[in-house]
């Protein structure tokens, strides 16, 4: 069974992906940039939980 976190964390970015591009076509581009950067930042976090769980 997979870990809880980095699975909601997945799960998160992709909702957090395409709410990126719904403001892309509404024109909204200041707000879909920090849905953008809000979205590296939960990879990042998701990235680093995994390392964490392979660390020896």
């Amino acid at each position: 069974m997979p870990d809880a976190v980095p699975t909601i964390l997945a799960l998160s970015i992709v909702v957090v992906f395409a709410v990126a591009l719904w403001l892309m076509a509404a024109g909204r581009l200041s707000l879909a940039g920090l849905s953008f950067l809000s979205a590296s930042i939960l990879i990042y976090l998701r990235e680093r939980w995994l390392r964490r769980d392979t660390a020896p």
